[in-house]
């Protein structure tokens, strides 16, 4: 057990460093732990190597909620979390938006785990029925957001540009530098769409002083809210082509993140443990790669899914004493100018963009900014932005090649 609880600790601290860092990915620790493994194999074995990769995967999506809270920025598991979790801490609510966020993740776990060792017998079995419904239930779940918004005609029109932008940006990805690893473009338009409008536009008010509210959520509330969120999660990290920022937009579809706020970062929080947890499962049963960490498990022998299960169950008690922690630091960031936080923000997300995807990822992130400031024009949903994910993994589904 030795070698686990070294992978663990180790997890712990490199995810604890990526989620916190604005661009910094799990990936990207996962590569370079596969390019160093036959150095670090000798040492840890197997079983604390896989240790290594999950605990760093499940901290990480703790803890990503923290700069997407504080600071407005957004990852891919939180491209749509910024909005109602910085708004939140506008209202000096910040310490409640990351509570609710941890303790929706911390469900999201414990729903997922059993869900996971069920998902092996049930997987092979569906697997070639399943993956002709992906572009199908997205195609459900945008048109019921459009038609019920105010401004259907604008939406749908902006989730058709959106989609050409992404369609425009993985065909042509070869162009971006490859520092970021894998899915590197995915940073500039995340970015562009939901988190440079969002901070440009933000009103230049001094932060409030943040407190803890004694009745930020209730425990029922949230477990009703996981539930949803789990569902997500499971289908995400099933389906092939989609990823976290897919359970954004199903989620959405779900709970409004306008105006359930607390719900949908409970929500979210589990949608984004639950899609780690089973993208295990769909691994280990199929051999399908949902993200970066599992591609670095094929780089050895896999150790059992009961022992992978068990290392990320423990990861997620501590990652969440990790992220209330930092949650609880909140009131650190009282009376700061927010137009001079966002102003840095903002200079440290272009720079980041440049360095991690080049110029390439530069003219994406221009093209991006200029699409996602049209949800604040005419101050309707930006969930159709995600048509930037959701219209490529649309058209891949129903066999049209265009990436």
């Amino acid at each position: 057990m030795i070698p686990v609880l070294t992978g663990i600790i180790c997890g712990l601290l490199f995810g604890t460093i990526s989620g916190l860092t604005p661009g910094i990915h799990a990936n990207m620790i996962a590569a370079f732990m596969l390019g160093f493994s036959p150095a670090i194999l000798p040492f840890l074995g197997p079983e604390g190597m896989a240790a290594v990769l999950i605990a760093t995967l499940i901290t990480h999506s703790f803890l990503e909620i923290v700069p997407a809270t504080f600071l407005g920025v957004p990852g891919e598991g939180t491209s749509l979390t910024v909005l109602p979790a910085h708004a939140m801490t506008m209202e000096g609510k910040g310490e409640d938006a990351v509570r609710i966020s941890a303790l929706g993740s911390l469900w999201g776990v414990i729903f997922a785990i059993p869900l996971a060792i069920g998902a092996m017998w049930f997987i092979p079995l569906m697997q070639s029925s399943v993956d002709v419904l992906t572009g199908s239930l997205l195609v459900l779940i945008m048109g019921i957001i459009i038609v019920r918004s105010d401004a259907p005609g604008w939406l749908f029109l902006l989730f058709v540009v959106s989609g050409i932008l992404g369609l425009f940006a993985f065909r042509f990805d070869y162009l971006s530098w490859n520092t970021y690893g894998a899915g590197s473009i995915l940073m500039p338009i995340l970015t562009g769409l939901f988190g440079l409008p969002f901070l440009l536009t933000a009103s230049g008010e001094m932060i409030p002083r943040q407190h803890h509210s004694k009745t930020w959520m209730s425990g029922c509330q949230a477990l009703l809210s996981a539930i949803p969120g789990t569902f997500a999660g499971l289908v995400v990290g099933w389906l092939p082509g989609l990823s976290t920022a897919s359970a954004n937009t199903l989620v959405s579809g779900l709970i409004p993140y306008d105006k359930e706020r607390r719900n949908y970062l409970a929500a979210i929080g589990a949608s984004t443990l639950a899609n780690s947890i089973i993208g295990i499962a769909v691994f280990i049963a199929i051999g399908r790669m949902r993200n970066g960490v599992m591609v670095a498990f094929s780089g050895f022998e896999t150790p059992p899914l009961f022992l992978l299960l068990f290392i990320a169950g423990v990861t997620a008690l501590f990652a969440y004493l990790i992220t209330i922690s930092f949650g609880g630091m909140a009131e650190s960031l009282s009376g700061l100018n927010s137009s001079y936080l966002n102003t840095g923000v903002s200079i440290l997300l272009v720079l980041l963009c440049g360095i991690l995807t080049g110029p390439f990822g530069l003219v994406i992130l221009m093209l991006a900014t200029a699409i996602g400031m049209v949800p604040e024009l005419l101050v309707t949903s930006r969930i159709p932005c995600m048509g930037a994910v959701t219209i490529p993994v649309i058209l891949y589904s129903f066999g049209v090649e265009v990436i």
